[in-house]
């Protein structure tokens, strides 16, 4: 018998948690349907659409729920997500955040724009604006197109509202191509622990944007959707007034990048959305006096933020250190009790969106009852 043999026999017993063979991706089902609500319900409040981004969950599971939410539609990293949402029934209001340049994926877009509703694409280059208009208009259906806009880390978008005019002028000479408004995604700035460091930094790139807004207008171009934002900067961005709906992604999860950061900035001690993406570990060695070790290592959580947080297994204050790629080290507070041979130990996701990519399901717990397995849809799907 399969993990997932097992693990699908052990749905709706009561405490069957305890007996899924570790390391596991899990989700707090009541905590994502938390999260989920809370920035359905801030958005609303604020007059902001939602199109959260994929790229975090790569789950049609979650898409749906969200969409079920309110939201207008998915952000996708990639065109292979998006093919993965699509199929999976999620079919209108899906964004491609980054650019399709090569043949083949162009091909693809197009043909996903032929079975799918309000399907948009950024760009960024005049060449690349012209492929995809002439695979458009080839196609018989016009494609909608997001001018990207770059905030300042060079990686993707045009660097200037002169530049950003000369795209729009671009579009415009492409019969298979509609304007459908400006992207820009401040990613720098999302993981500013503070709350007012953070502020300021947006206030900057914000004046930016706007500026670009401004060119945009005054040339006959009035971006109809102003896409943007994330979980580290949507409160902070609702006030600043520019962006017409937000691509936040991680909320959904809240990993240990975030839970570190003010997200609200109103003094309160705890975010306003709970870590909702965990992964339970189990001890498999505790021969050493005052630590015991863990199965989940260099291949079960992400490496490219700080370690994990013990959420729940060990004494309070316990801490983490990766082992290897198999291994970890759970090391509690001195006078304290390690965890025993097999007792569970619960980690909280370092960076979600590598840490999901690890696995092929999500076991969706409430409390310690097992309650479902989501496939991660587009696991792997990076072009």
């Amino acid at each position: 018998m399969t993990d997932q043999d097992l693990h699908a026999s052990l749905i709706g017993a009561q405490g069957s948690r305890r007996d899924l063979n570790t390391p596991v991706l899990v989700i707090d089902r009541p905590a994502l349907e938390r999260n989920i609500a809370r920035m359905a319900q801030f958005a609303a409040a604020k007059g902001v659409k939602l199109r959260p981004h994929a790229k975090t969950h790569k789950s049609v599971d979650i898409a749906k729920l969200q969409v079920a939410a309110g939201a207008v539609g998915l952000c996708c990293a990639k065109i292979g997500e998006a093919e993965v949402l699509a199929d999976g029934g999620v079919t209108t209001g899906l964004l491609i955040t980054s650019p399709v340049v090569s043949a083949p994926a162009i091909a693809r877009l197009i043909a996903l724009n032929g079975k799918t509703t309000d399907l948009m694409a950024v760009v960024d280059h005049p060449a690349n604006v012209v492929a995809l208009g002439a695979a458009a208009a080839a196609a018989g259906k016009p494609l909608k197109v997001v001018i990207d806009l770059d905030p300042g880390i060079h990686r993707t978008g045009v660097a200037s509202p002169e530049a950003a005019v000369a795209l729009l002028a671009a579009i415009r000479a492409q019969p298979g191509l509609t304007y459908a408004g400006l992207q820009c995604y401040c990613g720098m700035q999302q993981h500013i622990e503070g709350f007012a460091d953070r502020k300021a930094n947006l206030e900057d790139r914000g004046a930016y944007i706007r500026s670009v807004v401004y060119a945009l207008t005054a040339a006959g171009g009035p971006p109809p959707i102003v896409s943007g934002s994330g979980t580290g900067s949507h409160r902070i961005d609702a006030e600043l007034g520019i962006f017409t709906e937000f691509q936040v992604g991680s909320y959904v999860f809240m990993d240990g990048q975030y839970l570190v950061c003010d997200i609200a900035g109103d003094g309160a001690d705890q975010s306003p959305y709970e870590a909702a993406l965990l992964i339970d570990a189990r001890v498999v060695s505790a021969n050493t006096l005052g630590m015991v070790t863990v199965d989940a290592g260099f291949k079960a959580l992400s490496t490219d933020a700080e370690p994990p947080q013990v959420l729940g297994g060990a004494p309070d204050g316990s801490r983490y250190f990766f082992m290897g790629d198999e291994h970890g080290a759970i090391l509690p507070p001195p006078g304290t009790t390690p965890p025993g041979l097999d007792d569970r130990v619960i980690l909280g996701a370092p960076h979600c969106d590598p840490t999901v990519n690890l696995y092929d399901t999500y076991h969706v717990v409430d409390g310690d009852t097992l309650v479902a397995l989501w496939p991660v849809s587009a696991r792997g799907r990076s072009r």
